[in-house]
């Protein structure tokens, strides 16, 4: 029964995205950024689903377990941060994806003013490349861990399952088939995570049962700030800061924002943000109460791997075919990341170092299928937990990112030494971050995604702007203004 249901829903994801070739018109464009014809509906369940990765169901379950109710600030900070930044940013990168000179995320952002950052695009995509082809990776290491606990098979068989159906369906019908099946595992994943947590909750006899149980565990599990933050007082304010910045740096995630350039209408950006914040909103909360109840529902004297809590409470407390809803959904919360996160790479690979001409489709799609090999190999390879991959890898695109398209949306007109520098800036502050052990429990990304906009603004005032003079500059901000009105 287990595996019949969890069998049903994989053949579902997959025949949906093989569905949207028949609608593909067998162009570039259509391929990378679905003919900019996907409904604000479709756009916000995709983006919800591809943000809300399988690291949720695994990643950000084990973290609840282990460090208790400052768990919460992760998800609160996110989505925080993710509303100031989509206010005024998500619009203006529809309003310039418009033009129609790039459909990678690099590209749009070296076409930005006008320009032509060839230099600064070569970069930008090695960057992508190496880092969303590892938090594939973690993709595919989440769904290997869930069906090792649940099935007993071994881990590298998920991964293979995993990157069999993405490659599929994402290799026939691109951009427009990972929206397509976002949107259904979206709604999986809800239920899923919506049946567990009804049913634990019912088992541990409530909520005050369940809230009395987790402040047992130890003194400190239900405080609200961690106990052991280094930098005395101010080290609550930067752990809680720091999730805000994560959540800002939603927009330097190439696979998140390729959902709102594919949109049909600028205008109908904030309508995608709607559906995008209301089911991230729910599903953050719920997928965190239940990694609280997993620290109630498992024995502490057992020794096991954290991030494998959701299925081993699933195997304990339901009937067989819900079983196969849970897994069904874990695996989709994988799919719906690893496939956004593959086309994001293949189009990196294929555009981004491509010649002035654009490459052939089928280039493209082999791009596709080679990538989807990239990632599967370093899940394959590597024994990192899935919430370390997937907070490296974002906290480096934010900190990549984010400054530079925030600076754009404001008006700013970096030239082309400059960005460069603020990109090489954030990568180093990234990784002396990631080597520093006192400063672990702090988001990685925080001090690249500052000094990101230091360097800009000391950049600035040297003079390393683009020239208001500039007519390729003007004609496309008149352009890009008249989309936004």
């Amino acid at each position: 029964m287990v595996v019949g249901s969890f069998i049903f829903f994989l053949a579902l994801f997959l025949g949906i995205g093989l569905y949207a070739h028949l609608h593909s018109r067998h162009s570039h464009r259509d391929y990378l950024l679905a003919s900019q014809e996907t409904p604000p509906w479709l756009a916000g369940l995709s983006a919800g689903a591809t943000a809300n990765s399988g690291y949720m169901f695994t990643g950000l379950i084990g973290y609840a377990y282990l460090v208790g109710l400052p768990s919460i600030w992760l998800g609160l900070g996110m989505i925080i941060g993710d509303i100031v930044a989509s206010s005024f940013i998500h619009r203006r990168l529809r309003s310039v994806t418009n033009m129609g000179q790039a459909e990678t995320y690099a590209g749009i952002l070296s076409h930005w003013n006008g320009t032509d950052f060839r230099m600064y695009r070569h970069l930008a995509g090695f960057v992508s490349l190496i880092f969303l082809s590892t938090y594939a990776a973690a993709q595919f290491v989440a769904g290997s861990k869930a069906l090792h606990v649940l099935f007993g098979w071994e881990e590298f068989v998920g991964a293979l399952i995993g990157a069999a159906i993405v490659a599929s369906y994402s290799w026939a019908g691109g951009i427009r088939a990972s929206i397509w099946t976002d949107a259904l595992q979206a709604i999986v994943m809800m239920v899923a995570m919506i049946v567990l947590l009804v049913i634990a909750l019912d088992f541990v006899g409530g909520i005050s049962a369940a809230w009395v149980a987790l402040d047992a565990v130890s003194p400190t599990h239900m405080d609200w700030i961690p106990p052991d933050l280094q930098f005395g007082a101010l080290g609550p304010l930067l752990f809680g800061l720091g999730w805000v910045v994560a959540g800002f740096c939603v927009v330097g995630q190439p696979h998140i924002m390729v959902r709102f350039m594919t949109l049909d209408r600028p205008e109908n950006t904030n309508r995608a943000r709607v559906y995008y914040y209301a089911w991230t909103f729910l599903f953050g909360l719920v997928a965190t109460a239940m990694g609280l109840l997993t620290r109630i529902l498992l024995p502490p004297d057992v020794v096991f791997d954290a991030e494998l809590a959701l299925p081993t409470v699933a195997l304990d407390l339901l009937p067989g075919i819900l079983v196969g809803v849970v897994i069904a959904g874990m695996f989709a919360a994988t799919l719906s990341t690893a496939d956004s996160l593959i086309l994001s790479c293949a189009a990196n690979l294929t555009d981004d170092f491509a010649p002035e001409d654009r490459l052939p489709l089928v280039i493209v799609r082999g791009g596709t299928l080679l990538m989807t090999l990239v990632a599967l190999a370093i899940a394959l390879s590597g024994d990192q937990s899935v919430f370390t991959l997937v907070i490296l890898a974002w906290s480096m695109m934010g900190a990549v990112f984010a400054p530079l398209i925030t600076v754009y949306a404001l008006g700013g007109r970096p030239n082309q030494p400059l960005a460069i520098a603020m990109l090489v800036s954030a990568v180093a502050c990234v990784v002396l971050w990631q080597m520093t052990p006192e400063l672990a429990l702090y988001y990685k990304g925080f001090l690249g995604f500052i000094v990101g906009f230091v360097v800009y603004l000391i950049g600035s005032r040297l003079g390393l702007v683009l020239g208001k003079s500039d007519t390729a500059r003007d004609s496309f901000l008149h352009h890009a203004e008249t989309e936004r009105h």
